[in-house]
Formats: C-alpha cells, structure tokens, sequence
C-alpha cells in the first residue's frame, strides 16, 4: 500500500472507531472482500469498552461513588470525545477528572473530580521512578544556621492536591469494598501523595500543610515554605509537618545547607 493511501486509510478508518453516528469506512473489506461493516462494529465496540474498562481500573472509587452503570455512561461519554494519545493504557485518562467537573450529570457531586485528581495522582505515583527516601537522621545532621535555607529534593512519586471537599476521606472511604459512613464532604481536605518504597500512601495534611509541601516540592528554602505556610494558617507546626514529610518518604536528599 502506498505511503499517502496508507495515511488516508488510517484517517478513515481511525475517527469512527470513537464514534457510532460515523459509518464504516466506505473502503474497508473484509475476506474475498466482503463488506467488513459487522466486523468493523465489532472492533469499534471492543475498543470503546476497553478504554472505559481502562478508566474503570484508574478510578475505582469514583466508580464506588456513583455507580457502574452510571459510570460507565460518564465514561463512554468522555471516551468518545477523548482518544488516547498513548498506546499504554494506564496513561489513558489524564484528562477525565476535568470531564467529571464539567459533566452534566456529576453535578451534584462537587467533590467527585477532587477524588479523581487523588485516584490519577495515586496511579502516577505507582508509576513513578524508584528513589531512596531522605533520612531523619541525614536531616538532623544539618547545623541549625543551615536549616532556613535547606532545599528539599522530592521524590518522584511525591504529589500534593488540595480541594475544598473532603476528598481525601472520600478517597479513602471508597477504595475497598468496606462499608462507607456518612461523610461531610464540606470539610476542606488536603492530600500527600507518596511511595516510600513499594506502596502508595494517600495521607491528609495537616493546617498548612499543603502550602508548606508545595513551596518545598518547588524548589523553595525551608525558611520562605514555612513562613507561607503560617500565612495560610495559624495552627501550622513546622516541626510535625517536617516530620510528618519525612516520614512519608515525600523527599530523596537535601540541595542546600546538605552536610555531605
């Protein structure tokens, strides 16, 4: 096949795959070159429910929350205006949190995207390069003229998400198959997200904490992320939130004021 005939196949061919209103590309045959419609159906329908059972794996809570059938709807909805870009399936996806906000029928759940956004970010950090967590003790070995301007190096699996819902909780409460009390979802929550080592762990964040992890993972000295972080909120302790950090596993080494 010719290299332009094989592009234009492929522009014929690839569009309707996403979309049942398009009709089979007019020169696909099947053997003895039969007409290929049904087949074409077939496969068109393979791969729409792969990728929504490809979201499904991604978000399990947010399938927990509302519902298999209702979200298998959402989900082929976002599928058909959304192809992915990636032949890895568990990049699919990336965008689907910003559909639930804007999907009409979500509405009710103000807090759902906010749950997505920790579910992707749970999954990147599965995924993410392996790295020795920073040491308590490499951190008290720092002379305390060294410590306002220490840098923090975060580890590649470290991500912070901020809501006004209490995601975290919601995450957390729908990722088994364990009963779910009834959750205020008005309470602002704040989400770490890290692997230390072979687990991914969701930790809510304390007053403050958001701010502080953010300027750190910025590339900020501990001096300028602390005082943002007593901006943000007056019950801020910097001691248990650098603790807490660390303990977490959310940072590899130490840029500035580092004694090795």
């Amino acid at each position: 096949m010719p290299h332009d005939a094989g592009l234009s196949f492929t522009a014929s061919f690839a569009p309707a795959l996403l979309d049942p209103a398009r009709s089979t590309p007019a020169d696909l045959t099947g053997p003895n070159g039969k007409a290929a419609g049904r087949r074409y159906d077939v496969y068109r329908n393979n791969v729409t429910v792969s990728l929504i059972d490809a979201l499904a794996a991604i978000y399990p809570a947010v399938q927990r929350i509302t519902g298999a059938d209702f979200f298998r709807a959402m989900a082929r909805t976002h599928v058909r205006g959304n192809p992915p870009t990636s032949p890895l399936l568990f990049e699919y996806g990336r965008d689907f949190p910003e559909f639930i906000a804007q999907y009409e029928h979500a509405q009710a759940m103000p807090w759902l995207p906010d749950v997505a956004r920790i579910e992707r970010a749970w999954l990147d950090a599965y995924h993410a390069a392996d790295a020795l967590p920073l040491s308590p003790a490499r951190l008290s070995a720092v002379t305390s003229d060294r410590l306002a301007g220490l840098v923090f190096i975060p580890h590649p699996a470290t991500r912070c998400l901020r809501s006004q819902y209490a995601a975290v909780t919601i995450f957390a409460a729908n990722r088994d198959d364990a009963s779910v009390m009834r959750i205020d979802a008005s309470t602002p929550e704040d989400a770490l997200i890290t692997r230390p080592e072979f687990d991914v762990t969701v930790r809510r964040l304390p007053p403050g904490g958001a701010v502080f992890a953010n300027h750190l993972m910025s590339g900020r000295p501990l001096c300028e992320a602390a005082a943002a972080a007593l901006d943000a909120s007056s019950e801020f302790d910097i001691a248990a939130n650098i603790a807490g950090l660390i303990e977490a596993g959310a940072f590899t080494s130490l840029a500035s004021g580092d004694p090795s």
